[in-house]
Formats: structure tokens, C-alpha cells, sequence
């Protein structure tokens, strides 16, 4: 009897789950499955998109640093992942707060399942949306590396990760695309995150930059890249990974997501050649890590307008940036910063730039969802992106520069200077990228 009552039970139990179950279930007519197949494969390519910022990054770094540098991007999808489940997903896209952040409504995932949310995406589940929101927020963190690439503690690190993505990353991103944001309420155009993910990266790089201070070098010492066919297939990796980043931001397998991938694929394109051809003219040798960067500022620079605008728009905005962007990552000899893997000049300086040029390209004949730019006679545009490009600026230094502050006074954020010679593959990892 004992056991007949076990499996009255357990059955029970498991007729009670499939109720459950088949109640949550969302309806098929809601959930169109071409959508859904295509931004799970988008979410796929933007998680590869870290991993290849880790080969992008790690091939730049003396061969001392490699494994250092490229842990640092490889460990952001574990710490990002497990914030953005916890609570970060609901501070960026949650019920808005006056505007300004989400409230934990949402906090491990709790009312986000399978159905959609049609105030995000109408016609896929309410986790793929989040899943792909994810893999923005952990490359996110992760391209502020390259500012300070070679002389950051890891442990400190970590936690650096933590608090940037929780007081830097989810405000701005509810700011631009959470229902209720203020700055989505002016009506300024992000289509992938050129605020929230580019201009954001680049100048709290900045801010990091002048935080930890240059590395300690000798007299002479030169830090040439240790391996640039690592950074090229990085850059490869990018470029495969960048159109799920930009395409799939249209959440639909549709049109828009094909002029997004067109749009993207022009600028990287144009912008490696424009980069290759200033160097070459300037420095007198076309080099493999300036079409490898020109690139990458191609795709950075097409991101906020790739959902906007045109082909040939797409091509104005990829040759011009090439060329700002080459100029701009020189600026940091002369301004006395050491921006080690250019990280400011390419996501800060190349974000800032395609941020402004969707004031002037978009068009509502490419997304009747979005507007006019100034080129197509909307001047007003122009004005709306500049204000987001300020606020986003400003937000993300001070409180990048804040954080810092108070994890150098209170742990301390800079490995010692015995630490940074002997490279912080050993000194860091017990661990070294290379045995010969």
C-alpha cells in the first residue's frame, strides 16, 4: 500500500507539472518560428564575437600577456551570464523607474518565459530576447580590456566587471532601449548599440586608461603585437559575428534584417580599405593590423545605423570612419594616454561617429519604424542623436572613473610593477601561452 501510494504521487506530481507546463506554454499562432530560429542563431554568433575579441585583443599583447588578456574577455560571458539572470536583465529592460533604470520585477528571470513580450519582440519567446539582449552585455565590459590590457589585477578585475555592468552598462541600456527610457522617448535611434554598447566601452576605456596610468617600460622598450595572425582571425571571427549583432537586432527574419546584414557587411569592408590605404599613404606600408582594425571600426561605426540606413550610406559611413578612426588612435601619444589595444580610438571615437551618422543617413524608406536624418531632410535628428552621444559620454565616464576610484582605494586595482615584467600570464595564472 505504501508503495501504491508512492506512485499515486509521483504521478499526480507529474500530471500536475504538465498542467502547469501546458499553461505557461505560449500559443504556437504567437511565436513565429523563422523569427525565433534566426535570432537564436544571431545569439549564437554574438557570444562568438567574445571569444574573438579575446584573439583580437590577445594577438596585440606582448607574449607574456596573452593568456591574461585573453582571460579577461573569455571570463566576462561567465560573470555577465550569471548577473544578467540574477538581476542585470531586469535593470536594463524591466517596469521603468522614472526613466532611468528597471526595476527587479524580473530578477532570475521570474515572469520571463517562453511566451513573448510584444513590448520587445511580438514574435519570439520571452527568453530568446533576453538570451540575445545577454551576449550585448557581456562583450560589453569586455572591450574596455583593451584600454588597460597588460597590468590590471584579475581579481579586482572581476569585480570591476560586476559593478560596471550593474551601474554602467543597465542604466544606459534602459536609457536607449528599455520601454520607458528616456533617451528611447526622444526618439533617438540605436538600432545594435552604438551608445549602449560602443560609446560606452570607448570612453569608460578612456577613463580607465587614465586611472591605472601607462605601463611601466623601459627606456626603448617597444610592445609590438606578439602574434597578429591571432589578431586577424579574431577580426575574422568579429566580422562573422558582427552580423547576428547587427541583423539580428531586427528580431525578425525578415527584410530589415537583410538590409542590417547588407549595411554591416559594406562598412567593415569600406572601412579596412579606407584605414589600409590611409596608412599606406601616411606611413608608407599598408599593414595587416590596420585592415584588421579598419574593420572592426567599420562594424563599431555601422552599428547604430545599420538598421537605418542604405547600402550607399552604409559605404560613406565605412570609408570616412577608416579614416577617422586611423587618426584618432594616434591621439593618445600626443595626449600622454596609454590606450594599449586602441580601444578608445576605435569603439569610443568610431561609436561616436556612427551614432551621429544616423543623424544624417536614416531614412524611414529603409524602417518606416524609425526616422529621417538630416540628409533626407530632418535636421531635428541630428540634434536628438548628439544629446544621447553626450549623455552617454558623460554617464558612462563618471561612473566608470568612480568605480575605479574606489576599487583602487580599497583593494587596489594594478598589479605590482615586479608583477607587470614578469607578464600576467605567471603572475596572475600560474600559467604561461607558450612552451618552447
Amino acid at each position: 500500500m505504501q508503495g501504491l501510494r508512492r506512485i499515486i504521487l509521483v504521478a499526480g506530481m507529474m500530471g500536475c507539472s504538465q498542467v502547469a507546463f501546458a499553461a505557461d506554454s505560449p500559443s504556437t499562432s504567437q511565436i513565429n518560428t523563422g523569427d525565433t530560429a534566426w535570432l537564436l542563431v544571431s545569439t549564437a554568433l554574438v557570444m562568438l564575437m567574445t571569444p574573438g575579441l579575446a584573439l583580437f585583443y590577445g594577438g596585440m599583447v606582448r607574449r607574456k600577456n596573452v593568456l591574461g588578456t585573453i582571460m579577461q574577455s573569455f571570463i566576462a560571458i561567465g560573470i555577465v551570464s550569471i548577473q544578467w539572470i540574477l538581476f542585470g536583465y531586469s535593470l536594463a529592460f524591466g517596469p521603468d523607474i522614472r526613466h532611468f533604470i528597471g526595476d527587479l520585477s524580473w530578477a532570475g528571470l521570474r515572469g520571463v518565459g517562453l511566451a513573448p513580450n510584444p513590448e520587445y519582440a511580438a514574435t519570439v519567446p520571452h527568453q530568446a530576447f533576453m538570451m540575445f539582449q545577454m551576449m550585448f552585455a557581456v562583450i560589453t565590459p569586455a572591450l574596455i580590456t583593451g584600454a588597460f590590457a597588460e597590468r590590471f589585477k584579475f581579481g579586482p578585475y572581476l569585480l570591476f566587471v560586476l559593478l560596471w555592468s550593474t551601474f554602467v552598462y543597465a542604466p544606459i541600456a534602459h536609457w536607449v532601449w528599455g520601454v520607458g527610457g528616456w533617451i528611447r522617448n526622444l526618439g533617438a535611434l540605436d538600432f545594435a548599440g552604438g551608445l549602449v554598447v560602443h560609446i560606452s566601452s570607448g570612453i569608460a576605456a578612456l577613463a580607465a586608461a587614465l586611472v591605472i596610468g601607462k605601463r611601466k617600460l623601459h627606456e626603448g622598450e617597444l610592445t609590438p603585437p606578439h602574434n597578429l595572425t591571432m589578431t586577424l582571425t579574431g577580426a575574422a571571427l568579429l566580422w562573422f559575428g558582427w552580423f547576428g549583432f547587427n541583423a539580428g537586432s531586427a528580431l525578425t527574419s525578415g527584410a530589415l534584417a537583410a538590409s542590417a546584414f547588407t549595411a554591416t557587411h559594406i562598412a567593415a569592408a569600406a572601412a579596412a580599405v579606407s584605414w589600409l590605404l590611409t596608412e599606406w599613404l601616411h606611413r608608407g606600408k599598408p599593414t595587416v593590423l590596420g585592415a584588421a582594425s579598419g574593420s572592426v571600426a567599420g562594424l563599431v561605426a555601422i552599428t547604430p545605423a545599420s538598421g537605418f540606413v542604405g547600402p550607399l550610406s552604409a559605404l560613406v559611413i565605412g570609408l570616412s570612419v577608416g579614416v577617422l578612426c586611423y587618426f584618432a588612435v594616434g591621439v593618445k601619444t600626443r595626449l600622454g594616454y596609454d590606450d594599449s589595444l586602441d580601444a578608445v580610438g576605435v569603439h569610443g571615437v568610431g561609436g561616436t561617429f556612427g551614432a551621429l551618422a544616423t543623424g544624417l543617413f536614416a531614412s524611414k524608406l529603409v524602417n518606416p519604424g524609425g526616422n529621417d536624418g538630416l540628409v533626407f531632410g530632418n535636421p531635428s535628428l541630428l540634434g536628438v542623436q548628439a544629446l544621447s552621444v553626450v549623455a552617454a559620454i558623460a554617464y558612462s565616464f563618471a561612473a566608470t572613473w568612480i568605480i575605479l576610484k574606489l576599487l583602487d582605494v580599497t583593494i587596489g586595482i594594478r598589479v605590482k610593477e615586479q608583477e607587470e615584467g614578469e607578464g600576467l600570464d605567471l603572475s596572475q595564472h600560474g600559467e604561461s601561452g607558450y612552451t618552447f
